[in-house]
């Protein structure tokens, strides 16, 4: 019966817009996938540092000792957002919801972000909110906001141009494309249920989003993966957003003989030339090689895993293992972040052999830095963010940031920028002070 119902909620694995079929799967473009555009004048490189619990931002420096350089208030207009959810039974039990489930007890304020081109506003996802920000460097204060449909806003990403950003409406099963400027949306499209991780690719051209599944239930037993909801890739035209492709993951990892593993694709990493996509899957300690024009997974890695997490899979944050990788500009090697077996490691993309453990906090997200040489990992459970030699695999920084930090981006701020004080001080808002991950 559970196998009849898998087949009767998934939808046909593959399906294409002839048009554009052949161009989705071009190899001859190269970058590295939502990489920050290039500054304009008298702009500085910085990482900035989403504390979701605590609704602040930690903006630090890319390279070097990763110093903090200042601090941004993402929730300035929390009073006025509370009354508004206060006065909404349906939009209050949604909050209390997000809450009680991927904030395990917890506000969730600032899930991701990303600066516009010219430095002077950053642009936040605030999940407890269900909306995206932008909020003013100077002064601190809101110059937009975009209400997302349904009921929570998740995952987001930047065009390379920068004039783009895709967020994530989890509860409605949608992504919004917005200009970084205006907050005016350029086009949506449907995706697959729980729509998180979204990547830029060929220069802009396609979007492709990784829909999750439900990973709030306690339904994590491998028998009840058809309760997990309709989980696939969706790639979209970025001047139509109509529909080029959706891949359903199942089929490909049956046909690699891993029907153990969850389709539900988690954060990715594409090759430099974007002929290969890396990616994490829930419950998974280890990830997946997928090749783009073959359409076909080519390799799986599983790695260590810790003797002290614990082998109950509902113990597992919102259904995730291992959360959090990046790959280096030259495609060598992966950083992984194994989120709840505690420690962080880099792999050898073409031997797939991994650098020794190095224990991390919790780690949920991976970076790149600005020169490209270190990743950037949030260690939610230590309120820090460390960097990793990408060839060696050692820590070689740690920085103190706020509660519970998740997304680190890299962005720019003016030069002489060294943070604002507008807004007030966002505060605890409820949400507690112990570290986690979320989805």
């Amino acid at each position: 019966m559970a196998a009849a119902s898998t087949r009767y909620l998934r939808r046909p694995p593959i399906r294409w817009a002839a048009a554009s079929a052949v161009a989705v799967l071009s190899l001859g473009t190269f970058g590295i996938a939502n990489a920050a555009p290039p500054p304009a004048d008298g702009l500085k490189e910085v990482l900035f540092v989403g504390n979701n619990w605590e609704g602040a931002a930690d903006v630090i420096a890319s390279t070097g000792d990763y110093a903090k350089i200042g601090r941004v208030n993402m929730i300035p207009d929390r009073a006025e957002r509370m009354r508004e959810i206060q006065s909404d039974p349906v939009r209050y039990a949604f909050y209390q919801g997000i809450r009680l489930t991927a904030g395990e007890g917890h506000d969730q304020y600032v899930d991701d972000m990303y600066t516009t081109p010219d430095g002077s506003a950053v642009v936040a996802s605030r999940p407890s909110f269900a909306d995206v920000v932008s909020i003013d460097l100077t002064s601190g204060k809101i110059n937009w906001r975009f209400p997302v449909s349904g009921y929570r806003s998740d995952h987001m990403a930047v065009s390379p141009d920068g004039r783009r950003v895709a967020v994530s409406a989890s509860t409605s099963n949608t992504v919004h494309v917005l200009d970084i400027e205006t907050g005016v949306q350029a086009g949506s499209f449907k995706t697959g249920d729980k729509p998180h991780e979204n990547v830029f690719t060929d220069g802009g051209r396609y979007l492709w989003n990784m829909a999750i599944g439900e990973v709030n239930t306690p339904l994590d037993d491998p028998s009840l993966d058809f309760t997990k909801g309709d989980r696939k890739i969706t790639v979209v035209d970025t001047q139509t957003f109509q529909t080029v492709r959706v891949i359903d993951m199942r089929d490909r990892l049956d046909a690699f003989g891993r029907k153990d593993l969850s389709d539900a694709v988690r954060p990715v990493a594409f090759a430099p030339d974007e002929s290969k996509m890396y990616f994490q899957v829930s419950f998974f300690n280890g990830f997946v090689e997928y090749d783009i024009a073959a359409d076909k997974i080519t390799r799986v890695k599983e790695l260590p895993k810790n003797p002290k997490t614990s082998p109950d899979r509902t113990t597992w944050v919102n259904d995730s293992r291992h959360h959090g990788m990046s790959i280096s500009p030259d495609g060598r090697r992966l950083c992984i972040a194994g989120t709840m077996d505690d420690y962080v490691t880099t792999v050898d993309t073409a031997t797939l052999q991994e650098t020794p453990m190095v224990p991390a906090g919790k780690p949920y997200w991976a970076t790149v830095d600005g020169d490209g040489t270190h990743c950037v990992i949030s260690e939610s459970a230590n309120d820090a963010v460390s960097a990793i030699d990408f060839a060696t695999g050692q820590k070689v920084a740690t920085v103190q940031v706020g509660d519970h930090p998740q997304r680190v981006r890299l962005g720019h701020v003016p030069a002489g920028w060294t943070g604002t004080a507008a807004g007030g001080d966002p505060g605890t808002g409820g949400g507690g002070s112990a570290g986690s991950s979320g989805s």
